[in-house]
């Protein structure tokens, strides 16, 4: 049985970090140009080399995306950005264009290569030609089943491996090369500027009446008529891992710290779970549903594994998140005096606070929860709250405000803070 890796997506260096804690096996980051997410915050180089050291000092692998489709005017760039690359020594890059693939060959041939979903793989005879040009791996298209997976591990050889997507969104267009973005905004959805017009409303105009719109229906629920429900695997575990993929790949480089933070949390432990015995991994179902549940989602489907996608898989109604809970922030380093960092914490101090940069307000008496990476929540009050001049203050309501908070139980460096959604209304 291959033991598969837990790969997880990284926005920032604060994101890395709390996938390192949280459970990944390895990480996928951007940097600033050549990837598929341009709004995403993205990494400079101070930070890449910064997040490549604190995951490889956990243990954790590091991936690179350098997956646009290039044209002419980006291979100098490119160039550049692979000599970047090779000094700061992450594990793996991920590329989809040929040419890039060709550069990255000549440039960085210490560091594998992985092929991106995005070259549109959905034959063993492309893996077996990417193989032969030199690539470690080979990300299967999100059009494939897990029977044509399986198939497609029969024909190459045991040491090129399956990187599979096990959570996240779902794209509307093949292997998500899209070019509804491109025409309505003139952003490119290949060059890592996606608008996300799968999202939107759409009606029909009739040549003759312009500004007369007729909503579009699907079976009479709606008009959101490219709007895919999220892809989630966690009931299937099993089933990905008799299928002979390596990795499991967590969509999501655009997400907070408590998305990331949860999906590798609940997928680390069902794996390890499944691992250690099959009924344990069943037992503990009704928890990892619960827990993926409470990240931010668009309902669930197991997408083209078990074949193809019907008018169930779409939402026709809206195009809002199911959002549970609150994202508050990360427990930072804990100060035994508010304002105060530079005095040593002893063990036991009643004062001790944890500094934290906040992400939504929450005040002096909530009920809030300590997120653990081995798996526990933690119910705590929130007793006091000082800003970064020591002053005792009520809330705090500016977006990424600095704040010592003082909790009835301390939490550790990097647990995540939360609260319910309902909780606050």
């Amino acid at each position: 049985m291959r033991k598969p890796e837990l790969l997880i997506p990284a926005s920032s260096l604060e994101v890395l970090k709390t996938a390192v804690m949280f459970g990944a096996d390895a990480v996928y980051i951007g940097g600033e140009a050549f990837g598929l997410r341009a709004k995403a915050k993205n990494f400079t180089r101070e930070e890449m080399a910064q997040g490549i050291a604190f995951a490889h000092e956990h243990g954790v692998r590091v991936h690179v995306t350098a997956n646009i489709l290039a044209h002419n005017y980006d291979l100098d760039g490119a160039r550049e950005y692979f000599k970047e690359l090779k000094e700061m020594k992450p594990d793996a890059l991920i590329i989809a264009d040929p040419g890039m693939f060709t550069l990255a060959k000549e440039i960085c041939p210490e560091i594998d290569i992985h092929i991106s979903t995005q070259a549109n793989n959905t034959n063993y005879m492309t893996y077996l030609f990417w193989y032969k040009q030199g690539a470690k791996r080979v990300v299967s298209a999100r059009e494939l089943s897990l029977r044509e997976i399986k198939e497609i591990r029969e024909h190459i050889p045991d040491e090129l491996e399956i990187e599979s997507f096990i959570h996240g969104a779902m794209c509307i267009s093949y292997s998500g090369r899209c070019l509804l973005s491109s025409y309505f905004t003139g952003r490119d959805a290949n060059h890592g500027a996606c608008t996300h017009p799968c999202r939107w409303k759409y009606a029909v105009v009739e040549e003759k009446r312009p500004g007369e719109y007729l909503p579009v229906y699907e079976n009479e629920r709606g008009t959101y008529i490219f709007n895919s429900k999220d892809l989630c695997m966690i009931e299937h575990i099993p089933e990905m891992i008799e299928a002979g993929i390596d990795s499991f790949k967590i969509e999501g480089r655009m997400k907070t710290a408590l998305y990331v933070a949860t999906v590798a949390r609940t997928y680390r432990k069902a794996i390890d779970d499944y691992l250690e015995s099959e009924e344990k991994y069943r037992n503990n179902m009704e928890w990892y549903k619960a827990e993926i549940a409470k990240c931010t989602y668009r309902q669930f489907t197991t997408g083209f594994y078990f074949g193809r996608p019907d008018e169930t898989t779409q939402i026709y109604d809206n195009n809002t998140y199911v959002n549970e809970y609150i994202y508050l922030g990360i427990a930072g380093s804990l100060v035994p005096e508010p304002g105060n960092v530079n005095i040593p914490v002893e063990e036991n101090t009643e004062s001790v606070c944890a500094r934290i940069e906040q992400r939504n307000k929450f005040c002096v008496g909530d009920e809030i929860e300590i997120m653990k990476p081995d798996g526990t929540n933690i119910p705590v009050k929130v007793l006091a709250m000082y800003n970064e001049d020591g002053e005792a203050v009520e809330s705090c309501p500016h977006s990424k405000q600095v704040i010592d908070v003082k909790l009835s139980e301390i939490p550790a460096q990097y647990d995540i803070l939360r609260v319910c959604n309902t909780a606050q209304q």
